[in-house]
């Protein structure tokens, strides 16, 4: 059966990985809000662009007339809100766009859901899901042992994270409170093809490729699950279609690996992929910077739930998305040159407190 499909952030890394997912593999219609911000993409979005099934409007998710506008004329039966402002290191430099698009943002994406929800008939009420996509940030720092849970306490250590703790509690309140059938799922760390080059894995890549210094804050200890973004797509359009209002769901790779050892897996590959006589060995290239304020030691996601209630597992090991990932930079380097000829530069940010 056809549905209706409200992605916002859908030119954003995980945003497109579901629309073109949904568009590719459903028969669902999907309509893409998209503030097109330095980290959204229209040629993330390119093998969809074309079909009857897909729309775009380029709005604010703070924008309240607008968003409430779109939702009633699309008349939507999910809303999977992604838009968010995503990278620590800017959180540090700029909290304040945190505040305004994640809190803000989630507050207004609400309220126009709740008003558009309350119009519906009983039968539309009652399987329309607004479906909020957040992060293991959330839970703060974990010790050496142990996981994340769905029911693991908050405790946000950066200006991202905090912004979308509020995000959070905002949508399990709109839940209780106005009883809005919504849904939570909390990710390890993404990673895949289309990937903006300011994080970990695609700026190693890059650098390497261009025998550029590969920095690594501290000691590159700090432990994260990796989850491949395809998979991480399979997992949100399950939850949206087939998850219980008002349930949390972890989704995590069940991948563990310390900083240091990602961005060594990425100078192998690349050393057999794409050898240069004139870099060398790319591990000569690894350098420790100093570290980020409140860097957390370990994230990790207990998927377990999602599991059991959904069958959901992820299909590719890091290893094998790794590859699957520096692959694609090899494969189309002119997406992520066009990138990196606007503002971003591959500097590392979020050191300068």
């Amino acid at each position: 059966m056809s549905k209706k499909f409200i992605v916002t952030g859908g030119a954003g890394f995980i945003g497109s990985a579901v629309v073109r997912k949904l568009i590719a593999e459903t028969p669902h219609r999907v309509l893409v809000i998209d503030k097109l911000t330095y980290a959204g993409n229209m040629e993330s979005l390119h093998p969809v662009s074309q079909s009857d099934r897909f729309s775009f409007h380029r709005v604010d998710v703070a924008d309240a007339r607008r968003i409430q506008q779109l939702v009633g004329s699309f008349e939507p039966d999910v809303i999977m809100h992604l838009a968010a402002e995503s990278h620590v290191d800017r959180s540090i430099d700029a909290p304040g766009e945190f505040v305004q698009t994640n809190v803000v943002g989630t507050f207004t994406m609400l309220q126009a859901a709740l008003a558009y929800w309350r119009g519906l008939d009983a039968e539309r009420r009652s399987t329309f899901r607004f479906h909020h996509i957040s992060t293991d940030e959330v839970f703060g720092s974990l010790g050496p042992e142990g996981f994340f849970h769905e029911t693991y306490p908050y405790q946000p250590n950066s200006p991202y994270s905090a912004s979308k703790a509020a995000s959070d509690h905002f949508v399990r309140a709109w839940h209780h409170t106005f009883g809005l059938p919504t849904l939570v799922t909390n990710c390890s760390n993404n990673y895949g093809p289309y990937h903006f080059p300011e994080k970990l894995i695609p700026l190693m890549i890059i650098n390497a490729l261009e025998g550029k210094a590969l920095p690594v804050y501290g000691r590159g200890e700090n432990v994260r699950d990796w989850l491949y973004v395809e998979d991480h797509a399979d997992a949100l359009i399950l939850v949206a279609e087939r998850g219980r209002a008002g349930e949390n769901y972890n989704i995590g790779g069940w991948n563990e690996r310390r900083n240091i050892d990602v961005v060594s897996e990425i100078c192998t590959l690349l050393d057999e992929l794409a050898p240069s006589s004139s870099i060398g060995p790319r591990h000569q290239l690894i350098e420790y910077v100093t570290d980020r304020p409140g860097h957390d030691l370990r994230y990790a996601i207990d998927a377990s739930k999602i599991e059991r209630e959904l069958g959901w597992r992820p299909a590719e090991t890091f290893q094998s998305g790794l590859r699957k990932t520096v692959e694609w930079y090899l494969e189309n380097r002119g997406w992520w040159q066009r990138v990196r000829s606007g503002v971003y530069r591959g500097e590392r940010l979020g050191i300068a407190v």
